[in-house]
């Protein structure tokens, strides 16, 4: 049985000491997340030593867990040796992903520590849009011919398997690499070493193309229920494969970018826990000036109707009542169909449904709720001002739900990330259409 790992306390306490011999034997037992989270604590000096402790496929795999930042950090402290070393050990797809992030000019200067067939390979990866499949995808998989006995597959999935990236899934294709069918590895398992491969076949796999945005990988995935995809060209060329590990970051990485986004931030390129004060300032600042224009708006707009508020006053207790209802009733549209678009759940193509729909759902909201708001105006200012805010409140809700609900549309339609749609958005919108709202209400049942 294996002997516990040591706490992380104890391990900091050996690289304290400089206690290398014990070091390296307890971080050779360690997974990658965990090294990754050990080198995260320690100082700039101490994660390199630490780093070159590892050996070479356990370095290669715990420096895929950093994130970029830190990834830049520990790749300017290496040699030109280690980092060749480095990179010829990472898979191919989180070399890829490590390259993409690096400025230009370094990158250039990486790629000339790669053997001819893996700066082929990488060349051939960062050839790919931004965030689509093919940066995504790792060309290690394993293929076999249809024509071959089961025992030929086996024995080739044998020599070929230990530089895939997986082989619970084995793929078909012709003499041109054309896709045939992703059969499971049980399949040659199961079979009589006599049988032909096109025996097992049943030509039922899915496919998404290399040219794919990453999101898409992480619905076709899901829906199919599939631990790895195969990628392919417009001709059916099988060029790679993604797998469940490389969806579950980008899901990771898209869920926490609309968070951001939903709350006028601007998504953070690493963890909160290393971003600096002046970047979190920069990511926020931008968002927050031009909240501030918008909601300059709705100071205009209660500057123009003075008169009717000095006739009034009463009217200005609702105020904060009617903008906040609408604010709410916006944040939570918007917030439902920015999840909606997001999962594939709701198509661009379905707007006038949707638009339909969440019209009667801020119809019923907007009774309920002008109801209620009337009864308070009842009691606080006679039967005119109850009927102000009744009115009022029903036609700010009902605007405010379908603006939350077409933003987001309109956002995706611009080719925009709907995820902008953000809360502090809506309800600074929100704010001035139901001040509009409000006081023309105002002014055409009390006359002015």
């Amino acid at each position: 049985m294996n002997r516990k790992l040591l706490p992380l306390a104890e391990i900091k306490k050996l690289v304290e000491e400089r206690n290398w011999p014990v070091l390296r034997k307890e971080v050779a037992r360690m997974r990658p997340p965990e090294i990754a989270d050990l080198l995260l604590e320690l100082d700039k000096t101490d994660r390199i030593l630490v780093f070159r402790l590892l050996p070479r496929e356990l370095s290669s795999e715990a420096f895929t867990y950093l994130d970029g930042e830190h990834q830049d950090a520990l790749a300017g402290e290496l040699t030109s040796e280690e980092m060749r070393r480095l990179l010829a050990d990472m898979k191919p797809d989180d070399r890829t992903q490590f390259l993409a992030e690096l400025p230009g000019q370094v990158t250039q200067r990486l790629l000339n520590y790669l053997s001819p067939a893996d700066l082929i390979q990488a060349r051939q990866l960062l050839g790919y849009p931004e965030e689509s499949v093919g940066r995504l995808m790792t060309p290690d998989y394993v293929a076999v011919r249809p024509g071959w006995t089961v025992a030929q597959a086996i024995e080739h999935i044998r020599r070929k398997g230990k530089d895939s990236e997986t082989i619970n899934v084995v793929y078909v294709t012709d003499s041109s690499w054309k896709l045939l069918d992703a059969l499971e590895l049980r399949r040659f398992i199961l079979a009589q070493p006599t049988d032909r491969v096109e025996q097992l076949m049943n030509h039922s796999y899915v496919t998404i193309s290399a040219m794919e945005d990453r999101e898409e990988a992480v619905r076709v995935m899901h829906r199919h229920g599939l631990s790895v995809l195969p990628v392919v060209d417009s001709a059916g060329v099988l060029l790679g494969i993604v797998t469940i590990d490389d969806v579950l970051d980008v899901a990771e990485e898209e869920v926490t970018e609309d968070f951001h986004k939903t709350a006028a931030v601007t998504p953070l390129r690493s963890g909160y826990r290393e971003t600096g004060v002046w970047p979190l300032y920069r990511k926020r600042i931008v968002w927050l000036l031009a909240l501030i224009l918008i909601n300059l708006v709705s100071s205009t707009v209660i500057s123009i109707y003075e008169e009717v508020l000095a006739s009034a006053m009463v009217l200005t207790f609702f105020i904060p009542l009617l903008i906040a209802s609408g604010g709410n009733a916006g944040s939570q549209s918007a917030t439902l169909m920015v999840r909606a678009l997001a999962t594939g759940d709701v198509k661009l193509a379905q707007w006038f449904r949707v638009l339909a729909k969440e019209l009667l759902v801020g119809l019923a909201l907007g009774l309920t709720m002008g109801l209620a708001g009337g009864l308070f105006g009842l009691f606080q200012g006679g039967y005119q001002i109850g009927v102000v805010v009744g009115l009022a409140m029903v036609a700010v809700v009902v605007v405010s739900n379908i603006m939350g609900v077409g933003l987001p549309f309109i956002l995706l339609r611009l080719g925009l990330d709907p995820a902008v749609a953000s809360s502090p958005l809506i309800t600074s919108i929100a704010d001035a259409t139901g001040l509009l709202i409000y006081f023309a209400i105002a002014v055409w049942f009390l006359g002015g």
